[in-house]
């Protein structure tokens, strides 16, 4: 096995020379780094974890909490923070856990004040003010995605714009009877984004003076919590709706499967708009406001590197765009 003496020796220089050389800790010439790192190749080196750790003070890791893994969501955020991470040299410790769950109250209470990460990236978690305690109380580096922490960092889109430009839409199209699909009826503890997105539809009726229509249809954020909340909102003929505005598109795709189960066409009948721009919206014509989740994972790992290097500088946020896509799943109503 390639130790760094050996690379020391290929290159001409000391153990410790080719250690600052390949840490990049302390002054190194150019020319004697880039030395020390052609025989690193030449040689097949690969720096111990544990010895890099020790000599940098660093782990080289990077922690990444999600309240689940199997949504489109979740895993496009995933993927952006994976491939920024790996581009800079950091290897990603993946937590997946539940709300309420005992895995995440051990995860809080036992598992991050162990662990020895540079940075946290915290994803669609809704933490209390306990959990927020033990995540500075770590003393690394914390960003959030999809919620607002005041002592972190933190990238999102506008969720509650999000969900009034979709709720616009039908609007303007004619649309009165407009119910809102999707999401815990306790969302404001669970899930911020979720939360903020039924204030924006909320906002939008309104703002259209159409307060006395305003009506949720609760159910999981996903494909089959959208299809059995729709069934529940549609089966009713006296007071079924005209529209659906989904809290996600997967909520949205259930309300569709949920109308064409009934005989309802899409959109003469009910028209149906969404939030994400999921991978399947296209396939069922889902008009949608269009977000961006693998860019906003890349953009996190941007913020938690300046967050690690200057760990006093001002919180940040960002705000990524979106926008209404509208394909043929809304219509002006009958």
């Amino acid at each position: 096995m390639t130790t760094i003496a050996d690379v020391a020796a290929r290159a001409g220089v000391s153990k410790a020379t080719a250690s600052r050389a390949l840490s990049g800790g302390g002054y190194v010439s150019t020319d004697t780094r880039e030395r020390v790192r052609a025989a690193a190749r030449e040689l097949a080196y690969v720096a111990h974890s544990s010895a890099t750790s020790l000599a940098t003070g660093r782990s080289f890791s990077v922690g990444v909490i999600m309240p689940e893994l199997e949504r489109w969501f979740f895993a496009e955020l995933l993927r952006g923070i994976q491939d920024a991470l790996f581009g800079s040299g950091y290897d990603l410790v993946l937590y997946g856990i539940q709300e309420g769950s005992a895995e995440r109250r051990r995860l809080f209470e036992q598992v991050l004040p162990r662990r020895r990460l540079d940075g946290i990236i915290a994803v669609g978690m809704q933490p209390s003010a306990h959990e927020l305690r033990r995540l500075v109380q770590v003393g690394s580096p914390l960003v959030t995605i999809g919620a607002y922490g005041d002592d972190s960092s933190a990238v999102s889109i506008d969720d509650a714009a999000a969900a009034r430009i979709a709720t616009e839409h039908l609007i303007d199209l004619g649309h009165r009877d407009i119910v809102f699909l999707g999401a815990r009826a306790d969302a404001a503890t669970h899930a911020y984004g979720d939360e903020r997105r039924m204030d924006g539809y909320r906002a939008a009726m309104l703002a259209a003076g159409l307060e006395s229509r305003i009506r949720h249809a609760p159910g999981a954020p996903t494909m089959p919590g959208g299809y059995e909340a729709g069934v529940r909102m549609l089966g009713d003929r006296q007071n079924r709706p005209t529209a659906f505005v989904g809290v996600c598109d997967e909520a949205a795709i259930g309300g569709i499967i949920a109308a064409r189960r009934l005989g309802l066409s899409v959109p003469a009948e009910i028209s149906v708009v969404g939030v994400d721009d999921h991978a399947h919206a296209e396939m069922f014509s889902l008009t949608t406001v269009r977000q961006h989740p693998r860019a906003q994972g890349m953009r996190a790992v941007e913020l938690l590197h300046r967050r690690m290097t200057a760990p006093d500088a001002d919180i940040e946020r960002i705000v990524m765009p979106s926008e209404l896509v509208v394909r043929s799943s809304t219509a002006a109503p009958r």
